[in-house]
């Protein structure tokens, strides 16, 4: 949830629409609750261990896809004040008379309950397998996420939580989809303070007026706009020092901000507004109706000067008198509106509140050595990954997992030859061979790379490597299973072929690890441009019409476009064959008259030729 009052759609004119490529190569701390939260809608569809299915796909999908560097981060033990809201919300949503219970009273368990946490448990053990950095946050994931983009150890925080703005986030992604083309929503806390206005204090006072994860009510009476509006009247220095004045009771803002409240008593500063000139009632200008019927105003032009313009509907006059009116009526306006707010934030008991104010700004969210924390990237254990998985999925074969863990594994194997070139083999069995083509899948480009199995003994090419029953097929697909509702699940294309294999890889990747087949496929491709470029111009001149008429190269034609030049062709074609028949020997005088002058009579005149 994070802040409450739509807190998302304040945010979102100011976000940042990225590709994919925005995320290569950089390090990404991943809320691992808001992974584990999502199999929701998969558990509702009875789908079997959709938390691990998930992660897993995920993983190697922004390993791979994305070329990320993920540094995952678990919730530790949560706050009092987020555990009792949490049993709020449930009890709210559930119907459940809390005054009736005893469990708001005693409090509530700080710890998760024992399924999220097997869910959790589980998930940082084939995360771990599969070599991925994974720390434990003091208390909020959020919080760490933040506190390691804030201080430089990673370059974005993957959260649905917008209370990570309040904890130091500097870039957030709500929200990925990699089977997607659109681009994703990439939220800068550089672009909100430009936009907005509001630095992380100010954020932080929105939060404890609207509410948030900690303090669900907020205040009472007090919504995102208002919050917005009453925010922007102080600096990030005093925000909360305004708060507390405010929280205590004390009401005496400035004289700019609140004027007096009462209409009927007029304001004892010497700028108080004089009394208002009498108007004319017939064009609404200062002065009297009598002496306007005479001579026309000031402000009135007429071109006989004999009187005034009878003013129009909803007529305002904009004298020096009447603006100053306006403005103190406005003024007068506003500074009822703030003590109203005021009157309303002072109504409340323990306002601001100590204890959210110091998490949120809170430095220490988890537990490091002096060097920092320890982001490191192993290689995975493929053998246990797959005895994990096969246990927890009955209808998955180890041969399958390891067929799903090959677009990750190339990709370590591509890293790694681009920092330290060797003659080392992918999983220790293939070698690089060739770049086949170039791919695009959902509107990402990727190489098709072609793996060649490095072995001496001929008669074992005949067996596939990872031996099983979707041999037969082409291209093995990740879901097979009937229910899938995980949006975000990865379907790479793996062909299997006893000696070969083909993977899809990224292009920089390949061209970092392999420069010189890179090169020579780069030439290639731009040979077969060439030769296609030549193929589709016209081999021959052909007629002087035909040549004449434009050729698109390579770019389809519109439909006029089409049309256009079929109906050029074929009102060429008819002129042709009245010369050949003028010109040809035996030919009747008679026919090539009525074919050459039949074409040029309208229908009007031949109707008057026959009919008289």
């Amino acid at each position: 949830m994070g802040v409450g009052g739509k807190f998302w759609e304040l945010l979102k004119p100011y976000a940042r629409f990225e590709g994919f490529d925005f995320l290569r190569d950089k390090k990404v701390a991943i809320d691992l609750s808001y992974w584990i939260v999502q199999h929701e809608t998969a558990i509702r569809s009875k789908a079997f261990n959709p938390h691990l299915r998930l992660t897993f796909f995920r993983t190697v999908n922004l390993f791979s896809k994305f070329g990320v560097f993920p540094v995952f981060i678990l919730d530790g033990t949560p706050s009092p004040l987020k555990s009792q809201a949490r049993m709020a919300r449930f009890f709210r949503f559930s119907g459940i008379d809390t005054s009736a219970s005893n469990v708001a009273n005693e409090g509530v368990s700080k710890e998760r309950n024992k399924t999220f946490t097997k869910h959790v448990n589980d998930c940082v053990e084939l995360l771990e397998l599969l070599g991925m950095p994974v720390l434990k946050a003091n208390g909020e994931a959020e919080a760490l996420c933040a506190q390691l983009n804030k201080d430089g150890h990673v370059d974005a925080c993957l959260t649905a939580d917008s209370d990570a703005f309040l904890f130091g986030a500097t870039c957030v992604i709500k929200c990925l989809r990699p089977n997607s083309k659109e681009p994703f929503e990439c939220y800068n806390m550089s672009d909100i303070e430009a936009g907005l206005g509001l630095k992380r204090k100010h954020l932080i006072a929105i939060s404890l007026l609207v509410g948030n994860d900690h303090d669900l009510n907020g205040v009472q009476g007090i919504g995102l706009d208002k919050a917005l509006r009453f925010v922007r009247g102080f600096s990030e220095d005093e925000i909360f020092d305004k708060l507390y004045e405010i929280g205590k009771g004390n009401l005496s803002l400035s004289q700019s901000e609140i004027r007096c409240a009462d209409d009927d008593i007029p304001c004892s500063d010497e700028n108080s507004p004089k009394p208002q000139q009498s108007h004319c009632s017939f064009c609404g200008h200062p002065g009297s109706k009598k002496a306007h019927f005479k001579s026309s105003c000031e402000y009135c032009i007429t071109d006989n000067n004999e009187g005034c313009l009878k003013k129009s509907q909803g007529f305002k006059c904009n004298c020096p008198s009447c603006e100053k009116v306006r403005k103190d009526k406005d003024k007068k306006k506003d500074g009822n509106w703030w003590i109203k707010v005021c009157n309303m934030i002072s109504k409340e008991t323990n306002f601001p509140n100590d204890e959210i104010i110091e998490m949120y700004m809170c430095s220490n969210n988890g537990v490091f050595t002096e060097e920092g924390p320890l982001l490191e990237w192993g290689d995975p254990k493929t053998e246990l990954v797959a005895d994990f998985l096969s246990y927890h999925y009955q209808s998955w074969k180890p041969s399958y997992i390891r067929q799903r863990m090959l677009p990750m594994l190339s990709t370590m194997y591509l890293r790694e030859m681009a920092r330290n070139p060797n003659k080392s083999l992918l999983v220790g069995q293939y070698e690089f061979h060739s770049i086949q083509r170039v791919k695009i899948r959902y509107g990402h480009q990727s190489y098709v790379v072609k793996w060649k199995k490095a072995i001496s003994d001929e008669l074992s090419c005949a067996v596939p490597v990872e031996q099983s029953n979707m041999e037969e097929e082409e291209f093995l697909e990740v879901d097979e299973e009937p229910i899938v509702l995980l949006d975000e699940s990865i379907e790479p294309q793996i062909h299997v072929d006893g000696c070969w294999i083909l993977t899809d890889e990224i292009p920089e990747l390949v061209h970092s690890a392999f420069p010189e087949e890179g090169a020579i496929f780069r030439q290639e491709k731009e040979l077969k441009e060439m030769k296609r470029r030549k193929t589709s111009t016209p081999r021959s001149e052909g007629s002087s019409e035909m040549s004449e008429l434009p050729k698109p190269q390579g770019v389809q034609l519109s439909i006029t476009q089409f049309y256009r030049t079929t109906k050029t062709q074929s009102q060429a074609k008819p002129g042709e064959d009245l010369v050949k028949h003028s010109s040809s020997p035996g030919a009747g005088s008679s026919t090539q008259k009525g074919k050459a002058s039949g074409p040029k009579l309208s229908k009007a005149v031949r109707r008057r030729l026959l009919f008289g």
